[in-house]
């Protein structure tokens, strides 16, 4: 059976579902009118089923044909032109159909019905139902070339979706999106033009299914429109049907398709960055949801409508998911959700997050897909005093969505208590954006306590037993919040609370798409594939032997081993040794990346360890005399690690700013994102939630493991132009256990062994037995605290007795030498740090049934940070001495360069690669460069161009024109020498160099102007002869 009749079945089975569903259908162009790009029939059909009285105003019923005639094109003629108008100018595809139609003489006409929110409105209902679908099959688009689609989507008449369908199994979804590329050019078709004509695009096979919003001829950049097969890219198998029937089954379902097209689809609008350039483009691009995003939000909305408030839900998106989009689709329906009966299901939506990126996008979103102001109010600005102020404004005010930081709340817990509120009683969904057990703890517990604050009776002034109970009372007794998590990494508390119970009892996201998904379809980049692993070790001797003891002093083991190995990491000879290894591999392997921008991160233990490793690197790159800049980046104030003094406090301190001496006052990151930075240095800053597409390699000396190790290598993972592989560098770290750690990730997170709800009693009962502080006064703390006038001095006051019978026990064992009381109070002290962050998670899964447990917590939580003092980095290690000891041998082996590439099969092991080895493969590939850019220079070494950029625009080009299928028959059938004279390569590699229309590149432009017969040579000797192999 030739392709051609396959695809015409192919064709036929989607045409015969969507016709059964209720899809209009044309089997031809015949109704098309292809200068306004219009279906006429469905568009004058719409208006005069929907708003009969109106249409007769244009089109009067009594008139004669020719002035009926008149009114039907005026009304075409007006669509036409509101589509062809810009979108800021309110025109443009989406616009027009969401928007009204304005013609004097009439009202206003709508072009599209919303879906209804429930069904009591039995007119809204029927209306919705006038709705024309129309599927037209082999429609001829171009008045030009009499070009045609497979098909093409109407919504009352106007175009939304385009179809190219292939059936050749292997290549048929690159085949279709060649397709669009060559031969779906958009200039001079409305059909095809961004913001007038379709809003997305489809590329389908009977495997897979891409789109796009924009035909940008050869640069058309296509999406995945997959579900996702075990947890990757593709599609699962569907017995009896095509992998893909998902497609015209479910999202071409009349209702879900109007859903998509009203509740969906928006325009963003955003400034962007080239990462690599610099150059800064104002964008707007149609936001189509890609499937996985569709699947979330309406899953979510279905259960939040069933189950109602008072429900936890868990997103694990992985990076390169489109959170952002998700984010604001979920708020926006959750905003409008509506029972069947007509009440809303949530009364607010607070939308979580750190990212100002969000409230933008949100801002955007909203502001389309609603017709009501005021839809969205970001808290951005302001005093937390002044964001609670806006925050109480805002809910007073009923508006649907607030967008707001985790830091605002407890500002606000307060003055609703003395004040009193008109909140309660409200049901809110709260939608967290990158949730890790922090949101679900502290945060939302100040959330809850200022949603709750208020009685029933808002005169009332409830006791503190009322607000306790409330608190203590198992998750959200009254029913009234769902949470809504967004992470990529959930943590295994997380994974508790959010978490629910799959058919066998085991703990799952509600919904799913993973780290491995994100990969295989090229989103984010596999941040393992070049993992090179370092062994540490450090023998260490007493500076002189012992002569009088005759044995060595006796050291605590575990005390010792940890004194000792923070002075080997800080050692200035451990630290010389590292950072020379790391300059060595950043300007040999890292530096050439990404046209000479490649950018590295280094992660350090500790803020101390940053300020060394920076100052080392200050003095290396110094004694090479290189040109190569770092920064460092930590918070608060450190002591100066290379000054020594017998008091911690003699000792001058660093902060962020006086080591960076050039930031001038200006953010680091922002500084760090600027041409001329290479590495960032850190201490426990910008491992989680920094995106930097430069950045191509880190080099890790802190000891990770679980979530931080996948996040903090996670930094590596975003995408930029080029960018197609990273580098890890670990001193400290187990490759195996990195991998482990990914690999909890790379397709579901799940939880081996639950935490223990006893840990709180244990650590209540451990607390209570160190008789630091009373029963009383804890009470009385708590009674301070929650009192309207004098609080902080009170409270203060209210804890001074448990410091100072600390502090006095603390002095007392230091000064005795007692370890065992020492080691007492450094447990106590852990446990008084433990106990709030462990009770503000699980108090939301149990009710403890004891107001003292929520008492503690609050006084063991301030207590901790007071107590902070008497455990400075020196005072740990002070029991053991380590002034006699000095770094005698110190070795760092290389033990092995590993490729740790994510795989969900098992290997045969990791695959080493010796420094003798890399070095000669280097060698060998850095000798046939300088031969490829000798001469590649003999045609273009006058022009004011690196010679990496010029070869990677040899490079792209060399592939596209080997990319083309006739070249590639050609070279398959004929000889080097005859192919070389092919009239076919000059008339190929022309089209190539002219099919960006916007193209002023020099580069391009010399090679526009060489003679045919230099032009063909450069290109075979920078590769073109090898890609066409490679091609077939």
């Amino acid at each position: 059976m030739s392709s051609t009749h396959q695809e015409k079945g192919f064709q036929l089975l989607i045409a015969d579902h969507l016709e059964s569903e209720g899809w209009l259908r044309s089997d031809n162009s015949a109704g098309y009118d292809v200068d306004r790009a219009l279906f006429p029939e469905d568009l004058l059909g719409w208006l005069e089923d929907s708003d009969p009285d109106n249409f007769a105003r244009i089109v009067p019923p009594d008139a004669d044909e020719v002035m009926q005639e008149r009114g039907r094109r005026r009304l075409l003629d007006r669509v036409a032109k509101q589509l062809a108008t810009p979108e800021i100018n309110g025109g443009g595809t989406l616009k027009t159909l969401r928007g009204k139609l304005r013609l004097p003489g009439a009202r206003d006409f709508s072009l599209l019905q919303f879906p209804p929110a429930d069904d009591r409105n039995p007119e809204l209902t029927a209306r919705y139902g006038l709705n024309r679908l129309r599927v037209v099959r082999e429609l001829r688009y171009s008045a030009k070339s009499g070009a045609s689609l497979d098909f093409v989507l109407f919504a009352n008449g106007i175009p939304v979706a385009t179809i190219e369908l292939k059936t050749e199994m292997t290549q048929a979804l690159e085949a279709a999106k060649q397709q669009y590329r060559k031969d779906r050019r958009p200039k001079g078709e409305p059909l095809l033009s961004a913001g007038r004509g379709a809003l997305v695009h489809f590329a389908v096979s009977e495997e897979e299914v891409a789109m796009t919003t924009r035909l940008n001829g050869d640069a058309t950049v296509f999406l995945p429109f997959n579900r996702g097969y075990d947890n990757g890219q593709g599609n699962p198998p569907i017995e009896g049907r095509a992998p893909t029937a998902y497609f015209w089954e479910e999202i071409l379902d009349p209702d879900t398709w109007l859903h998509i097209l009203t509740k969906f689809i928006y325009i963003n609008h955003e400034c962007q960055t080239d990462p690599t350039t610099g150059e800064i483009t104002e964008k707007t691009q149609v936001r189509f949801p890609r499937y996985h995003q569709w699947r979330a939000v309406t899953q979510l909305t279905r259960a939040a409508k069933e189950e109602g408030p008072g429900q936890k839900y868990l997103i694990q998106h992985s990076a390169g998911s489109g959170k952002t989009d998700s984010i604001a689709w979920t708020a926006h329906r959750l905003a409008s959700l509506h029972t069947d009966d007509g009440h809303k299901v949530f009364d607010n939506v607070l939308v979580i997050s750190d990212r100002q990126v969000l409230d933008r996008q949100l801002q955007d979103a909203v502001d389309q897909l609603t017709t009501t102001t005021g839809t969205f109010r970001p808290i951005t600005s302001g005093s937390e005093g002044s964001k609670t102020d806006q925050v109480l404004e805002a809910l007073a005010a009923d508006t649907p969505i607030i967008g707001l930081t985790l830091q605002t709340f407890p500002y606000a817990l307060k003055r609703v208590q003395d004040e009193g509120g008109t909140i309660a009683g409200r049901r809110f969904a709260v939608i967290a954006d990158e949730a890790h057990s922090s949101q679900t703890g502290q945060a939302s517990a100040a959330l809850k306590e200022l949603l709750y604050t208020s009685g029933d009776d808002p005169d009332d002034e409830p006791d503190d037993q009322d607000v306790l109970n409330r608190m203590a009372a198992q998750v959200d007794a009254d029913d009234r919040i769902s949470f809504f998590a967004f992470t990529a990494t959930p943590k295994a508390k997380t994974m508790e609370l959010f978490g629910r119970r799959d058919h066998v009892g085991e703990l799952e996201p509600f919904d799913l798409y993973s780290m491995k998904q994100a990969i295989e379809e090229g989103f984010i980049l596999d941040v393992l594939q070049n993992y090179t692993s370092f062994e540490v070790a450090a023998r260490i001797a007493k500076k002189a032997q012992v002569q009088h003891s005759g044995s060595e002093d006796e050291v605590d083991v575990r005390r010792g081993a940890r004194a000792l190995i923070g002075h080997v990491e800080l050692h200035p000879t451990n630290v010389r040794s590292k950072v020379s290894e790391i300059i060595d591999h950043y300007q040999r392997v890292v530096r050439p990346e990404l046209g000479g921008k490649a950018k590295a991160m280094v992660v350090t233990s500790s803020r101390a360890a940053a300020v060394q490793y920076h100052r080392a690197f200050e003095r290396e790159v110094e004694r090479q005399k290189l040109d190569l800049q770092s920064l460092v980046a930590f918070s608060g104030e450190v002591a100066d690690p290379d000054v020594g003094a017998l008091d911690a406090s003699d000792r001058p301190t660093v902060t962020e700013s006086s080591i960076n001496r050039g930031l001038h006052g200006r953010d680091l990151a922002t500084v760090f994102a600027q041409d001329g930075q290479h590495v960032l240095i850190v201490a426990n800053k910008y491992q989680t939630g920094f995106d930097q597409p430069l950045l191509v390699a880190m080099y890790v000396d802190k000891k990770l493991s679980g979530v931080s190790a996948v996040q903090t290598l996670s930094r590596l993972n975003r995408r930029a132009p080029g960018k197609d592989k990273t580098f890890v560098l670990d001193f400290v770290n187990d490759p195996e256990q990195i991998r482990d750690a990914f690999l909890e990730y790379y397709q579901d997170a799940r939880v081996e062994t639950e935490s223990d709800p006893e840990l709180i009693t244990d650590l209540r009962t451990k607390l209570e037995n160190e008789n630091i502080f009373t029963h009383s006064e804890v009470e009385q703390f708590w009674k301070e605290w929650r009192a309207t006038s004098e609080r902080q001095n009170a409270v203060y006051a209210s804890l001074r007795p448990a410091k100072e019978r600390f502090g006095h026990r603390w002095r007392q064992a230091v000064l005795e030498q007692d370890s065992p009381v020492l080691e007492r109070l450094v447990d106590f002290r852990g446990a008084l740090t433990q106990y709030p962050k462990a009770y503000a998670f699980f108090s939301q899964l149990l009710d403890y049934g004891d107001p003292f447990y929520e008492k503690l917590a609050q006084f063991s939580g301030l207590l901790s940070w007071m107590l902070k003092d008497f455990t400075t980095e020196e005072t740990n290690p002070a029991a053991v001495d380590i002034s006699d000891v000095v770094l005698t041998h110190y070795k760092l082996e290389k033990l092995r360069e590993e490729d740790l590439s994510l795989a969900a099969e098992e290997t045969s092991g990791l695959q080493g690669l010796t420094e003798a080895g890399m070095s000669r493969a280097a060698e060998k590939e850095r000798a046939a460069m300088l031969e490829v850019i000798e001469k590649v220079n003999k045609y273009l070494g006058d022009l004011d161009a690196s010679d990496e950029y010029k070869l990677g625009s040899l490079e792209l080009l060399t592939n596209q024109i080997a990319s083309d299928t006739t070249l590639q028959q050609q070279y398959r059938s004929n000889s080097a020498i005859d192919f070389l004279h092919s009239p076919a390569l000059v008339e190929i590699s022309e089209d190539a160099l002219w099919s960006h229309e916007t193209q002023t590149d020099e580069i391009i432009k010399r090679l526009r102007e060489l003679p045919d017969s230099d032009r063909i040579q450069l290109l075979v000797d920078t590769g073109l002869l090898d890609a066409l192999e490679e091609a077939n």
